[in-house]
């Protein structure tokens, strides 16, 4: 589950780490409520109008901007909220801003100069370790930095049964060239930043960039967080932080219906059941010269009305060209899946207007073929995994 800068900060913050501190706003006149509240608070005289979406690079898409005056914060919250923001990771549409988050300006001056720093809590699937990335380029694509000058970015690896070491945070504030106060303070900065990784059940704390102000504090200037969706259940006060308005509305209907859907750009909608045989689906479509335009995993109860709601979310993608339905028949019999589809083909009328290929093979899968082939509807059968490519091939020519 994707987070917004403010809530990732909310979370930090409740760690000991150190933020950048902000108010949202919903519209021009929250936002300078918001700037008067943050003066009084913190002092500050300047801000920083940032739009909230699921999305990084905003300052390139103007979804950053700094205000000099209480006018310029209405105006600026104006220009954002209600934009299409696009940005290198966002569709190539954009998303809309619904809010925006007034936050304190923190480059104020001092006697000696700021400096920005990368820095994100991840986990190395290939080691089964977390791992804490860092960077003294900060406030850049990491990617390019990556690219251009790798030994600029440090790893810390850290054992999750053990736990992030004093000398590992050390480690990481050395490798920044940090002394003294800075020095310190990025040990806290670190060992805080973990501990809101591991108990928060995240998969991604990034901080970019995080600041070493000109009096040696250190601090989150933006969070992006992404928590583990299967540690919810421990997390009921994260569940309300859940923004529908930024997700996949297809993917929203089909989680609400108990559907496992991933929207995907291609041509051939998939309905599967199990994980493992859509991704062996999705490679068969390829393999057919066609693309997947889902992951779309109906589970081991295939009824007429979890197929009809599958077929439902398929048929709202107007890219589709066809419909592969791919099911084992372990957990439940090919005939009832077979008996659904028909069930849900009639149910929806003249809803379907393109091929269906409906591959069914395990538990009673010949009796599910002569109900296919006897049922008068446009459904093209079949048994083995070519014969269903072939099929594939044929309704895309």
């Amino acid at each position: 589950m994707n987070l917004h800068e403010y809530q990732g900060k909310e979370i930090l913050a409740g760690f000991g780490v150190r933020v950048q501190r902000g108010i949202v706003a919903n519209n021009a006149q929250e936002a300078v409520d918001a700037a008067k509240q943050m003066t009084a608070e913190t002092g500050t005289s300047w801000y920083v109008i940032k739009a909230q979406i699921h999305a990084g690079g905003r300052g390139k898409g103007g979804g950053v901007k700094l205000a000099k005056n209480l006018k310029e914060v209405e105006t600026i919250a104006e220009q954002i909220i209600g934009m299409n923001l696009i940005t290198p990771q966002t569709p190539p549409h954009g998303k809309k801003v619904h809010k925006v988050l007034i936050a304190e300006d923190v480059y104020y001056p001092g006697e000696s100069e700021t400096s920005e720093f990368y820095m994100s809590v991840l986990l190395n699937r290939a080691k089964g370790r977390n791992m804490i990335m860092y960077s003294t380029e900060g406030g850049m694509d990491i990617e390019a930095v990556a690219e251009k000058t790798p030994h600029l970015i440090f790893t810390e690896e850290i054992d999750p049964t053990v736990g992030l070491l004093p000398f590992q945070a050390r480690r990481v504030a050395f490798n920044l060239g940090l002394d003294g106060n800075a020095f310190k303070e990025m040990i806290k900065f670190v060992t805080s930043l973990y501990k809101a990784y591991v108990n928060a059940d995240a998969s991604l704390f990034e901080i970019n960039p995080v600041l070493k102000t000109s009096d040696d504090k250190i601090l989150a200037v933006d969070a992006k967080v992404v928590l583990d969706d299967n540690a919810l259940y421990r997390h009921r006060d994260y569940v309300d932080m859940r923004d529908l308005l930024e997700e996949n509305p297809i993917e929203v209907e089909a989680k609400a219906v108990g559907l496992n859907y991933v929207d995907l750009d291609g041509n051939v909608g998939c309905m599967v059941n199990g994980a493992g045989l859509a991704m062996a689906t999705m490679d068969l479509i390829k393999q057919a010269g066609g693309e997947p335009a889902n992951f779309l995993d109906v589970g081991g109860t295939a009824d007429a009305k979890r197929v009809e709601a599958a077929f439902r979310l398929i048929l709202k993608d107007p890219n589709v060209k066809a419909i592969l339905v791919n099911i084992f028949g372990g957990i439940v019999r090919c005939d009832r899946v077979a008996q659904g589809i028909v069930d849900a083909y009639k149910n929806m009328g003249d809803a379907i207007k393109i091929p269906i290929i409906v591959r069914l093979q395990g538990t009673n899968a010949d009796i599910a073929k002569e109900l296919i082939d006897n049922s008068g509807l446009a459904v093209h059968s079949a048994i083995q995994f070519q014969e269903a490519a072939d099929k594939v091939q044929a309704v895309l020519a």
